[in-house]
């Protein structure tokens, strides 16, 4: 019988594909998984692909992880840099944006975020030529533009929000007094200017595509559900995709040889509170304070204005998309599930492997309706030595263009190399979600893989992280 943690099990326990699939079907999920991997050219995760200017060997696709380990005026550290080598040595194609970088100083969701500017175009333009020399051949590499809004912290760990609009829940839990000011129009096209200067360095020193970031509560995403913003850039659909719209025109004015990409929270659910289930809604109904869910019921995914959105990408020309779903600050159970909650987490209220499925069928759905769109496929780290033949399947049957491989780039940054070339997997080094990748930023310690990579383990912040995390079991004890 499989270990439980819960009632949940845990798939390091599973040890045939035969099990896997068993353990799906009692769980009622059907999401495509092949019984055999396939090697060399005869992989479908070996096939190329092409978006409209950018063609990339393989089907695989390093997502953007932000490290917090910057340098207070935004420039990469060697902890930057040893990242950045990983994501080269990985084996993937497609480097998505390597993580996101903040077009200006008071939009940084953390005082080591990375900055793009004139002060930090060198050590960009060297972290990126690094990652390129990792990978010893053709690798196509983005950058991820963010502006963290709701959630910026640029000058230490206390919140400092940019907000578009009031929420009934997020102003409450960010202590927001009912005065706190709003982002101005005016604010806003000086923010898209920022974008628009980001994007011009960024193509200058050799970014190959740009990702505007739309997703996990962040300033874009926050467009996307500002229901009840007045003016014009809230409302209608209209006047809440009018920043993209604003920022893809000037992005195309100074940057016409960039491509351009979205990642995107296809949809969202209210926030979860640290018991694992949703904050009361009932006096909000119709809930207008998210994208992709249903008003009435905004635990329940509805992917009508996502659809419009993309119909929106195309006209725009963007044909790169990124599907995520959520927030790691107010729902992370359906945005990175994991068995194991960071330390400001809860315990998942289903077991992950359902929102691992949510998602690929979200993506899915998508890609269906959208074949001329080029879609990245996200959650699949959780599936650890699955992870290659649910990908696998999934390339084959349409679900999804290419996989994203996010925390197990952390644990294991080798791993789509292994997976294409045919090598035997390093059990020992998958992703187990133990989420300290995530208790670490959480406790101001940088992000990584502390349970297996040794750099971590043994460094100063581990050590730190190790005794913030004895000093909570303490607690949970008394």
């Amino acid at each position: 019988m499989a270990e439980l943690s819960g009632s949940f099990a845990h798939l390091g326990s599973l040890h045939t594909v035969d099990a896997f699939q068993a353990h799906l079907r009692k769980l009622n999920i059907s999401i495509p998984v092949d019984r055999e991997l396939l090697a060399g050219t005869a992989s479908p995760l070996a096939q190329p692909m092409r978006s409209q200017h950018l063609s990339m060997a393989n089907r695989f696709a390093v997502q953007p992880m932000e490290g917090w380990d910057g340098t207070p005026d935004g420039r990469p550290s060697e902890w930057t840099i040893r990242r950045w080598e990983h994501f080269g040595r990985s084996g993937a194609a497609l480097i998505w944006g390597g993580e996101a970088v903040a077009v200006r100083h008071d939009g940084r969701a953390n005082p080591n975020q990375l900055l793009i500017n004139e002060k930090t175009r060198d050590d960009l333009s060297r972290l990126r030529e690094t990652l390129i020399e990792a990978a010893g051949s053709r690798v196509v590499v983005g950058l991820q533009l963010t502006h963290s809004g709701r959630f910026s912290r640029p000058n230490s760990h206390r919140p400092e929000p940019r907000i578009l609009y009031r929420h009934p829940i997020m102003d409450r839990r960010l202590g927001l007094p009912d005065d706190y000011p709003l982002l101005s129009d005016g604010d806003i096209r000086e923010i898209i200017e920022d974008f628009h200067r980001a994007a011009r360095i960024a193509g200058e020193i050799g970014f190959e595509f740009l990702d505007i970031k739309h997703c996990h509560g962040y300033l874009g995403h926050e467009f996307l559900s500002a229901h009840t913003r007045p003016g014009a850039y809230g409302g209608s659909f209209e006047n809440r995709t009018r920043f993209l719209r604003e920022v893809v025109e000037g992005i195309r004015a100074v940057a016409p040889g960039l491509e351009l990409g979205v990642r995107l929270s296809a949809f969202d659910t209210i926030p979860f509170n640290k018991s694992g289930m949703p904050e009361t809604f009932e006096a909000c109904v119709p809930y207008r304070f998210a994208f992709g869910v249903n008003p009435q019921n905004p635990i329940e995914p509805d992917l009508t204005e996502p659809i419009e959105f993309l119909s929106v990408l195309r006209e725009l020309g963007i044909h790169l998309v990124n599907i995520t779903a959520g927030s790691p600050y107010t729902n992370p159970h359906i945005q990175r599930p994991a068995l194991f909650p960071p330390s400001d987490g809860y315990r998942p209220p289903e077991d992950p492997l359902i929102e691992v499925a949510r998602q690929m069928a979200v993506t899915c759905a998508l890609k269906q309706r959208f074949p001329e769109i080029l879609f990245v496929g996200t959650a699949y780290s959780y599936l650890q030595e699955f992870l290659p033949y649910v990908a696998q399947a999934a390339v084959r049957e349409g679900w999804v263009d290419a996989v994203g491989l996010g925390r197990i780039t952390l644990s294991y940054p080798e791993v789509a190399r292994d997976i294409l070339e045919g090598r035997p997997l390093d059990r020992k080094r998958f992703c187990r979600t133990f989420s300290d990748c995530t208790t670490g930023p959480r406790n101001a310690l940088p992000s990584g893989c502390y349970p297996l990579d040794e750099h971590y383990k043994k460094s100063e912040a581990g050590r730190k992280l190790r005794a913030i995390k004895d000093a909570r079991l303490v607690t949970q004890k008394l």
